[in-house]
């Protein structure tokens, strides 16, 4: 499912044109009809530990982000509030509207706004600490890691403020194409590098420490004849799993890489702006038109593919031990079986779409917790 098309510089086009790329886009007034689900046998029973509340987003994706059992989330009105176990803790006006997801390690929560302000805050209660600029609106969750926190802006920037005080350490800058997504594409960082796919098809590697380019690996090629027909951007997040680390493209393809060098493991053709998952055997992906797969994570040969969800605008997956979850565009949750992909478990939060991705939650990652358009936090457990 595409979550929201943008333009990158061509800003005179209009949102419609996305249509043409057989997607949901949650942000368009002009839906089509989202299939209905048929029955199945569950196995598994979907249980809803808890429930908390914030105000609904109508142009952003914002995902929580999770420290063991505390929960930091935001709102587009510009609430910044922790939980624990369901419980608010706090909440706190940032005084801005914001724009994106949260970042925190457990000490600091971090968000940014459509203007480029980056905002940090107490974890323990709160409390503003300091305020920063960054070149351009910020739709992904910061990232924070060590002494620094890492801030993607839509200009292809990625920013590396001082945690203690926001100051700039370096800057990784790229240039976008003349149309891409407009993508909360997050970052994934090891203990010396953050890895981030771009528009065109590109998955960087980038020193932490000094932010040079460590190596570039090609995920997919553009191709066609129309400005939209070459759009195949890197529009979610990276995984590293092990030695390896792996991103799908919208309109290109999923590929694993050697996380020492860059280097192809494998690649399939394959269309997701939503993004993959994976576990110590299998890589899990959600394409465009709703199905999921699982590839073989050493060679990604096709180990099942479900195609019930189709047009049903899928999350990324969740890889859940035996299990993997995703949600969809009505925000039902859906759990599928890990070896053979039957969907197994089904339950309808009521709660508007999810786009965010779907996070693991608690000391022994034993539940799992979405944020939907409508605002709501759901904290379930697969039993």
């Amino acid at each position: 499912m595409m979550r929201r098309c943008a333009l990158a510089s061509l800003l005179s086009l209009s949102l419609s044109a996305c249509t043409v790329m057989d997607a949901v886009n949650p942000f368009s007034s002009s839906k089509p009809k989202i299939p209905s689900l048929e029955p199945i046998t569950a196995t598994v029973k979907l249980n809803t530990e808890w429930r908390a509340e914030l105000s609904a987003s109508a142009r952003h994706v914002f995902t929580p982000a999770i420290i063991e059992d505390d929960v930091f989330a935001a709102d587009e009105s510009g609430t910044v509030a922790k939980f624990h176990d369901g419980k608010t803790l706090w909440r706190v006006p940032a005084d801005k509207l914001l724009s994106g997801g949260v970042g925190s390690d457990g000490r600091q929560v971090v968000v940014g706004t459509e203007k480029g302000d980056v905002l940090s805050f107490s974890s323990a209660d709160g409390a503003a600490q300091w305020r920063a600029k960054v070149g351009s609106e910020v739709l992904a969750p910061p990232v924070v890691t060590g002494e620094l926190v890492l801030v993607r802006s839509s200009d292809g920037t990625i920013t590396a403020l001082d945690a203690l005080d926001g100051k700039r350490r370096w800057t990784y800058t790229r240039s976008n194409p003349a149309l891409s997504l407009r993508a909360d594409a997050g970052m994934a960082v090891t203990s010396s590098s953050v890895l981030a796919g771009f528009p065109g098809g590109k998955l960087v590697s980038i020193s932490l420490r000094s932010g040079t380019v460590q190596w570039e690996a090609t995920v997919a090629l553009p191709r066609g004849a129309t400005e939209l027909e070459r759009i195949a951007d890197v529009a979610s997040t990276p995984v590293v799993t092990g030695a390896e680390v792996c991103a799908v493209a919208f309109q290109g393809r999923a590929a694993c890489f050697d996380l020492s060098n860059g280097n192809a493991l494998w690649a399939r053709e394959m269309s997701s702006s939503t993004g993959l998952d994976a576990d110590a055997r299998y890589v899990y992906v959600s394409d465009e038109k709703g199905a999921v797969h699982a590839l073989d994570r050493y060679n990604g040969g096709t180990i099942w593919k479900n195609t019930k969800l189709t047009g049903r605008g899928l999350s990324r997956p969740l890889s859940m031990g035996s299990n993997v979850l995703v949600a969809d565009s009505q925000g039902v949750i859906h759990v599928l079986q890990r070896d053979d992909g039957a969907l197994i478990g089904r339950l309808e939060t009521g709660r508007g779409a999810v786009l965010a991705d779907p996070g693991l939650l608690g000391r022994g990652y034993e539940s799992a917790l979405i944020q939907t358009q409508e605002g709501s936090l759901v904290a379930v457990k697969v039993q």
